[in-house]
């Protein structure tokens, strides 16, 4: 009898085994939303260890549960560590969506399904006044800034989240595992709000393999660089690393930068810059800073401000070019502090007036954003700040943006170290846009 009921408990052990797991291994999880560039759509991505089918249910809230279903596929993606960890990324791109509508969705397959989420798709006016949170240098350890963060998404105080590079330090550690990890912690944020991204120089492994594969932004360049519209903006992300790595191909540096130019001319053209007034680009490694740590950004002859001269042919930075096309804002982050800088072209200062620094100023403003929290701690500034530099904290924190209008951009700082106080403030006002608005 005792050998029969150990047979017995181990059979029952074996079809528990055999049944349970594949659920596991094929449980989606890392789930997080993006705008995919096309009008009336969303992309769901998520993540499970074993292959599986790739639908999102979904269905408009207050409506029918679920009433809408759409089918994708997953690409394997293999991490570069020795253990050679595969996982399958899965996308599903939702068409056809009422625009500014609520949406309640789950993805996943018979073999296991997510928890419910919901996202509002994008409205697709002109005078829509978009609201974003943008940060850079957000970690597994220490992400201070993450639980602010994640209950304002929650309560819906953003439309979109702009991630300024550097994740989860670092997504290719422990075969891939860090990666994962991070990618659930964000979940609480991304799975409800586009979370849009460009790379960093902490994805730099396996030639920024878990970056390219992980997220899913527009275009075809595997998240690289891309531009989209919201409201009254063309926001255009890119790559400031093809200054840096440059083993990957000299050729990725201007391939990037005739596609900037490229989209820049069509940003530019009358009848799009009268609809979308505003240009904001978003990049890693700044151009300025009055940081002590020696960073690209602290030296004149910055890589990304003004090109490197040390290759062939000769790379060309992107300071003219942004100036040449008139870009209205430029992102940042890398530095793991706060600053905001006067309008500023070739080192030099060109407020709008003495009185209104922000209204009709003569160059790009830029704003560093890069203390959401990382196990790296803070960064230090020199004592004495540039002349360029408008204002400065240490603090751990973020930046909200709101758009408001095709003439107003305001622009605010949060300090996770204050309790979620606003440390600084500002309204950056255009009555004319483009190159011609310097003059």
């Amino acid at each position: 009898m005792m050998m029969m009921m150990a047979a017995l408990l181990c059979f029952c052990a074996l079809i528990s085994a055999v049944c349970c797991a594949p659920l596991i291994e094929t449980q989606p999880e890392q789930v997080h939303v993006s705008y995919p560039g096309v009008k009336n759509s969303m992309l769901v991505t998520w993540s499970t260890a074993n292959k599986t089918e790739s639908v999102v249910e979904y269905g408009l809230w207050g409506g029918k549960l679920f009433s809408h279903t759409a089918e994708g596929d997953a690409s394997v993606f293999i991490d570069g560590g020795p253990e050679n960890r595969t996982m399958y990324v899965h996308r599903v791109t939702l068409t056809d969506l009422t625009p500014a509508a609520s949406y309640v969705y789950h993805c996943g397959s018979d073999a296991g399904w997510s928890d419910i989420f919901y996202f509002t798709s994008l409205n697709e006016s002109v005078s829509f006044s978009p609201r974003f949170a943008l940060f850079g240098d957000m970690g597994n350890e220490n992400p201070q800034s993450l639980s602010r963060l994640q209950k304002e998404t929650q309560m819906g105080m953003y439309d979109v989240i702009l991630h300024i590079g550097d994740f989860a330090y670092d997504m290719h550690e422990d075969n891939g595992r860090i990666g994962d990890e991070f990618m659930r912690q964000i979940q609480s944020i991304a799975a409800y709000t586009p979370y849009m991204t460009c790379p960093g120089n902490h994805e730099w492994a396996y030639n920024f393999s878990h970056y390219r594969s992980r997220f899913s932004m527009p275009g075809h360049t595997e998240n690289l660089w891309y531009s989209w519209n919201i409201g009254p903006a063309h926001i255009i992300s890119f790559s400031t690393e093809v200054y840096f790595y440059l083993e990957y191909g000299l050729d990725l540096l201007f391939r990037q930068y005739d596609w900037l130019q490229a989209d820049l001319q069509e940003a530019n053209r009358p009848e799009n810059r009268a609809q979308r007034p505003w240009i904001i680009t978003m990049g890693h490694r700044p151009m300025y800073c009055s940081n002590d740590d020696g960073d690209d950004c602290t030296h004149f002859q910055s890589y990304v401000r003004l090109g490197r001269n040390d290759t062939k042919p000769i790379a060309p930075g992107l300071e003219d070019l942004f100036y040449q096309y008139g870009v209205d804002l430029e992102l940042w982050a890398h530095e793991h502090t706060y600053e905001r800088l006067w309008p500023v072209y070739d080192y030099k200062v060109f407020n709008g007036s003495s009185e209104e620094p922000y209204v009709n100023p003569k160059a790009p403003v830029h704003i560093i954003t890069g203390s959401a929290g990382c196990r790296e701690k803070h960064d230090g500034f020199i004592p004495k700040p540039r002349d360029w530099s408008a204002f400065r904290s240490t603090d751990y924190g973020y930046t909200r943006m709101r758009l408001i209008n095709g003439t107003h951009l305001y622009l605010e700082q949060v300090s996770d170290d204050q309790y979620g106080k606003v440390i600084d403030q500002m309204m950056l006002v255009k009555e004319k846009h483009g190159g011609h608005a310097w003059r």
